[in-house]
């Protein structure tokens, strides 16, 4: 596979990766609606900041250690479905009262940001994903080190990109989607869907 092929190719793929729904989605839709764009595009740095240290592990080998390890896998996939499910769970039991148009006096910008990173680093599929995905798109003879991170930084490239359309798609709808109402059950389902990709990764396999 040539270079042009290798990065149309994994383009291409990557995109379709990016805009199927998942939970970086819900978690950037939920930060964006209910405590702005700010620290919905923390989050998304947040889970940028994942994608690299997952890209760092696999070229550097460690992610393989992860596709082969059953208890590194387990322990990390355990983490990562607490992690997951207790956020769920503070959605689901916020107060009506608590939700407010803008982000409350007690938020801060690298709360978003370390939901985000933790969100994606303590999930083991990213790092078995990328383990057997990335690789086939590594062209022969050139560096799989430095294509990793090639690779890698496309992919978060677009899912910035991704990230900030959701962030202006809810800027534009402000008045709707920052209504107490509406950041509620926003919580409400965004709590749901953490719990169930929670209950989901507790009970994959690699």
């Amino acid at each position: 596979m040539s270079v042009a092929d290798s990065l149309f190719a994994f383009s291409f793929a990557a995109l379709l990766l990016t805009l199927t729904p998942g939970l970086d989605t819900a978690l950037i839709l939920r930060t964006a609606t209910a405590e702005g764009g700010k620290r919905a595009f923390q989050a998304a740095l947040g889970i940028d900041t994942g994608c690299f240290i997952w890209g760092a592990l696999v070229a550097f080998g460690l992610g393989a250690v992860l596709a082969t390890s059953a208890l590194l896998y387990d322990l990390l996939k355990w983490c990562g479905a607490g992690y997951l499910f207790w956020l769920g769970i503070q959605l689901l039991r916020k107060p009506p009262q608590a939700v407010v148009g803008q982000p409350s006096a007690g938020a801060r910008g690298h709360h978003s940001f370390v939901r985000g990173l933790l969100s994606n680093t303590l999930n083991p599929k990213m790092g078995v994903f990328y383990v057997s995905f990335l690789p086939q798109f590594i062209p022969s003879g050139h560096s799989p080190i430095l294509w990793t991170f090639i690779l890698v930084a496309i992919h978060v490239a677009l899912g910035t990109a991704w990230s900030v359309t959701l962030i202006l798609t809810t800027r534009y709808a402000a008045q709707l989607l920052r209504k107490p109402r509406f950041v509620q059950v926003m919580d409400r389902v965004t709590g749901g869907v953490f719990m169930l990709f929670a209950v989901r990764l507790a009970l994959s396999h690699r």
